[in-house]
């Protein structure tokens, strides 16, 4: 029943929030939120399960699928899209699916998460496979369409994971890998996209960033793969060359031209001394990860 539900029920420290101070609402807040990350840190075991679930993916060609209704939907296509310039990714690598479409995105679509066909109608019509590792986010643990997607990846031979912020959720039990973020009574009750969206995003932001890390996106704690699509990118990119071989703007500048804005080349170029065809065959000798490139 949602009444039993820790993020249905109310704080007994912000009862009287329509009569607080604004600078007591603030502190109220901030308070809460405080609390997230220590409830993120029991979960940090099976959080690792996770990362190896989706870098495996990614060794094998498979993709990263993160799907959920309303707030939680919406936090994982921000993930998704994301990576694609952080990391330098497809847009098919990481994608995002929330319940009720597109238009869910910017605008609620009622009804659409007590939809559990329509979540297996999403895995079908993404023809997920065993490749793939599929991440189900529902902050109550019990969304119909969220139980959808799980259910039909496990049947296509998917990796599943599901992260609920309360314990013993309903989803829990459909994910190989079940991650349960009890963040408790929300400021305002049952306003899940607070301190149990916090959660979700905090959580998200590790997965994905650590399965970067560990398919060779990173080097040192560069976004080496970074796509420099825009004049801001293109400045971090240069300076992504300067910090990783300790040369100076003029020589980043000058071996970012050279290797065609390739940053992982271009650094490759410097600290080895080699052309640009030879750092992008060592590269791939590599699999992509300049340290094992340079360490040789």
């Amino acid at each position: 029943m949602i009444d039993k539900l820790k993020t249905e029920t109310r704080n007994q420290a912000t009862m009287a929030l329509d009569s607080m101070p604004i600078h007591d609402i603030l502190k109220a807040m901030n308070r809460e939120d405080g609390k997230v990350p220590t409830a993120i840190a029991t979960q940090l075991p099976l959080i690792e399960k996770a990362v190896k679930l989706v870098i495996a993916s990614f060794q094998q060609g498979g993709r990263l699928i993160y799907a959920g209704a309303g707030t939680s939907g919406r936090l994982g296509v921000l993930d998704a899209v994301e990576c694609k310039p952080t990391f330098g990714v497809s847009p098919e690598m990481v994608r995002g699916v929330i319940a009720g479409g597109e238009q869910a995105f910017t605008e609620a679509v009622e009804g659409a998460e007590d939809d559990e066909r329509a979540g297996a109608n999403d895995c079908n019509r993404l023809n997920i496979g065993e490749k793939d590792t599929v991440i189900a986010l529902a902050a109550s643990g019990r969304t119909p369409y969220a139980i959808g997607v799980l259910k039909e990846a496990e049947a296509r031979g998917a990796n599943t994971v599901s992260i609920a912020c309360n314990k013993e959720a309903k989803m829990s039990q459909y994910a190989a890998v079940a991650i349960e973020v009890e963040t408790g009574p929300e400021v305002l009750t049952g306003s899940t996209r607070l301190k149990a969206g916090t959660a979700q995003k905090l959580i998200l932001n590790m997965i994905s960033t650590t399965a970067m890390v560990g398919i060779g996106k990173v080097y040192q704690n560069l976004m080496v793969d970074v796509q420099p699509t825009n004049q801001k990118l293109v400045e971090r990119a240069k300076r992504i060359i300067m910090e990783a071989t300790d040369s100076t703007y003029e020589t980043a500048a000058d071996y970012y031209q050279k290797a065609n804005g390739h940053v992982k080349a271009a650094i490759v170029m410097i600290l080895l001394d080699c052309s640009y065809d030879e750092a992008l065959t060592k590269l791939q000798n590599a699999k992509g990860f300049i340290r094992k490139t340079v360490e040789k």
